[in-house]
């Protein structure tokens, strides 16, 4: 062979070997990146090819699938009563993808995960288009339905457990959208309608937005109080004078109202009336630190809780004494989600042990057998038994004769907190209205409840926890108590 022939097969070569090689890199390095980038329009056409799993409450499809009669996309998705569900489903949309548990389990509603090898294998044996699996869910519907129709035309949010094993029973957020109406390939007017709605309809308020938790953090200051021994039960005086000027300033911290009891008053009086002076007090007595330590254990500052949903980190703030004491009453830089409250009085009725929240039981494949199933698993020990059953004692004494009359429940034992958060500078916004509250049963608390008012058509003057939200905690409570007798 002369030498230009020579030079021209051993470049030819290198060109095939370099082609192998980089065949081989897209077929085995780069193919799980190259499928699912978002402008490979066949993993959306493949995804969209047959009808997916669905996601089930109560042993019901609250979802579903529709023929479109177009080319690439076969079906699209549905869903029943979808602005009740959507903060529970999320959407899955052909333009503008899937969100919450419509993404998470997004392969096995595709029937693509790989535990439903099994199925895909034998559907291709036999014939048969390939088949999702299904999602089964911890909501009740009964409980759902008396949270979204509770908040009605109001912006807020409920958020349900099951304090014995963290089960999300409701999850609800108003105003709300329908999934199914930006679900096609054709729906981006409506898609622009939703996202520049000053509302925030597409927002997951119960998992994703914080508030100012006002007085129902009273609950948590209450705790640490007890646990770090300020006081020995809460029945004790308080050394809480009446005014009482926040630490290092000149500025007196005010009560709701006249409240002459206030003054040196228990934990549980002060928890009764709502007193500020008194929990302030309390915050500024144990510091910045123990008090951080104490919201930490019931999840605040805390950016890895998933119901497997993320869920928005609640903040209880690293601050100077004063804002500390404003801190210790829910408000200053204290937020909290809807969720991270009802796991506070989950952990009081569930006799200070917090269980995981979580919103999926099990994972089905096409033929009915559970590929996966979620066991219960505390969180953490907040305080101690004793303690959690002070707590619900003065709780309980809310609701029996506080500020949280309106939570109560005939022949039931119904433990709460109320709370108006002031919010906007210099609190000129109409504050938030709350109330957490669980019920007890012979058997244990079955639902712990939290309940945010974020706004209302409701005159400034009556907008309080007690008459805004009790009354929807109310009715959830009432719908878990019916369902599982």
């Amino acid at each position: 062979m002369n030498k230009p022939v020579r030079r021209i097969a051993i470049f030819c070569g290198l060109l095939v070997l370099a082609l192998l090689i980089r065949d081989n890199w897209l077929q085995f390095v780069q193919a799980d990146e190259l499928k699912t980038h978002k402008k490979n329009r066949r993993v959306d056409i493949a995804r969209y090819s047959q009808p997916r799993g669905n996601i089930i409450v109560d042993g019901q499809a609250i979802t579903g699938s529709q023929e479109t009669g177009g080319v690439d996309f076969a079906y699209k998705r549905t869903y029943k009563n979808g602005e009740m569900w959507a903060p529970v489903t999320g959407r899955s949309s052909q333009v503008f993808g899937a969100t919450q548990l419509e993404n998470i389990y997004d392969r096995v509603l595709i029937g693509d995960d790989d535990r439903l090898f099994f199925n895909r294998t034998v559907d291709m044996i036999t014939g048969k288009g390939k088949k999702g699996g299904d999602v089964i869910t911890t909501l009740n519907s009964k409980a759902q339905e008396a949270a979204f129709k509770g908040l009605g035309d109001k912006k807020g949010a409920v958020a349900a457990l099951d304090p014995r094993t963290g089960k999300i029973l409701a999850l609800a957020s108003t105003p709300s959208y329908d999934p199914s109406k930006i679900a096609g390939a054709n729906d981006g007017e409506a898609w622009t309608s939703l996202d520049k709605d000053k509302n925030q309809p597409m927002l997951n308020r119960a998992l994703r937005q914080t508030y100012p938790p006002g007085s129902t953090f009273k609950v948590v200051t209450a705790a640490a109080a007890l646990e770090n021994g300020l006081y020995k039960d809460v029945d004790s005086k308080t050394d809480s004078p009446l005014p009482w000027t926040l630490p290092d300033t000149v500025t007196k911290l005010d009560n709701e109202g006249n409240l002459p009891t206030c003054k040196d008053g228990s934990l549980r009086e002060a928890l009764r009336i709502s007193c500020n002076t008194v929990f302030g007090k309390v915050s500024a007595d144990l510091g910045n630190k123990k008090m951080m330590a104490m919201a930490e254990k019931f999840g605040f500052n805390n950016k890895e809780i998933f119901t497997p949903v993320r869920v928005e980190q609640s903040v209880y703030p690293k601050d100077n004494r004063p804002q500390n004491a404003m801190a210790g009453i829910g408000q200053a830089s204290n937020r909290a989600t809807p969720l991270q409250m009802a796991m506070v009085a989950s952990a009081v009725a569930n006799n200070g042990k917090l269980m995981e929240p979580y919103m999926v039981d099990k994972v089905r494949a096409p033929n009915l057998n559970v590929i996966e199933t979620h066991q219960p698993k505390e969180m953490s020990q907040p305080f101690s038994k004793q303690t959690a059953q002070q707590l619900q004692s003065i709780m309980e004494t809310v609701v029996q004769d506080g500020t949280g009359k309106n939570g109560q429940i005939p022949n039931v034992t119904v433990g709460g907190k109320t709370g108006t958060a002031q919010h906007g500078v210099d609190n000129t916004a109409n504050p938030y209205a709350w109330f957490i509250s669980y019920a007890k049963t012979d058997n244990g608390s079955p639902v712990a409840v939290a309940v945010v008012i974020e706004g209302s058509d409701t005159d400034r003057s009556d907008i309080a926890g007690g008459k805004l939200a009790a009354p929807i905690a109310k009715s959830v409570m009432e719908a878990v108590l019916k369902t599982s007798k």
